[in-house]
């Protein structure tokens, strides 16, 4: 089977054949990019893959991102982040396609200051954080990049500590123009445990390798683990959400079928089993319950 998760060392051993002696002890493992440059090198497309690492992208053409199980076009000037949870690529790229990217990991910003990316919401699941620039913002996040493009070829002691200034600037200004309401903080118990009901939802993906397996089905399940009764745990998610506890957990279950169906070799029995379900005819009547396919037809 295809590895599944691409450490950031091995993106450079990929593409570089070693690692540099400033890459192995930069905290974060920090590096900037220009998508020209890869564009010439023929070292642009991506497989279908989780990576353990941040990525930050200006991207200035036209094209289209697979998040998990969603296909999101974008054209013109873009903004795009990608974290480890989500395994993601992108179509092959035009030869005229321009923009930067940074790559980093989380220790990159966990030792300094009050910046926990799993905190944020343009690093965690939920609507894929991708923004259409307009001609102001554009210049603004070039000028950025190309702060850090200028900084990283220094000797500057504390070049790292200015790089990384740089890049908390592309993630605050791209929070200003996240819709307030995926910046709002739950003020009620009912919105409390709904955003522990989704975290550990969350939690249990990415499935990563057949021997994982898909274990909290059922909303008696996460009440238990969450010390809560099934009753309560139901009325806090409907008062929040408007819909029922299982609805949640099929429509996340279903989600990620999808994406193995669709970028994965493994055979449906597989997929069956690490979803949870005792056989593979009760995946397949699931499924095409919740799409009205079958497995074998939406692959």
């Amino acid at each position: 089977m295809a590895k599944v998760t691409e450490s950031l060392e091995q993106f450079y051993r990929d593409k570089y054949g070693s690692l540099s002696e400033d890459f192995q002890k930069s905290i974060g493992q920090f590096n900037v990019f220009r998508i020209e440059d890869r564009v010439r090198t023929g070292t642009t497309s991506p497989t279908f893959i989780r990576r353990d690492f941040f990525k930050i992208m200006l991207f200035q053409g036209d094209n289209v991102f697979h998040y998990g199980d969603k296909s999101i076009p974008v054209s013109g000037n873009t903004l795009l982040f990608f974290n480890p949870q989500v395994p993601y690529t992108y179509d092959p790229l035009h030869p005229d396609t321009t923009g930067y990217f940074c790559v980093f990991r989380d220790e990159f910003f966990k030792e300094y200051g009050r910046l926990h990316l799993s905190k944020l919401p343009l690093f965690t699941k939920g609507p894929q954080p991708v923004f259409g620039l307009d001609d102001e913002s554009t210049v603004e996040v070039k000028s950025i990049f190309e702060k850090m493009i200028r900084e990283l070829d220094t000797d500057y002691i504390y070049k790292y500590e200015l790089i990384r200034s740089y890049v908390s600037e592309l993630i605050y200004l791209a929070m200003k123009l996240q819709p307030a309401n995926n910046l709002y903080e739950h003020p009620d118990a009912a919105s409390r445990i709904t955003s522990v009901f989704t975290e550990l939802l969350e939690r249990q993906f990415p499935i990563e390798s057949t021997s994982q397996r898909f274990a909290l089905r059922s909303p008696k399940a996460f009440a238990e683990r969450l010390s809560v009764h099934v009753n309560y745990l139901n009325r806090a998610i409907k008062k929040t959400t408007g819909r029922t506890t299982t609805d949640l957990i099929f429509e996340r279950l279903t989600a990620e079928a999808k994406a193995l169906l669709k970028h994965t070799s493994w055979n449906i029995a597989e997929i069956s089993y690490v979803l949870g379900f005792e056989d593979q005819a009760h995946f397949n009547n699931f499924f095409k319950k919740q799409t009205t396919m079958s497995p074998s037809s939406f692959r």
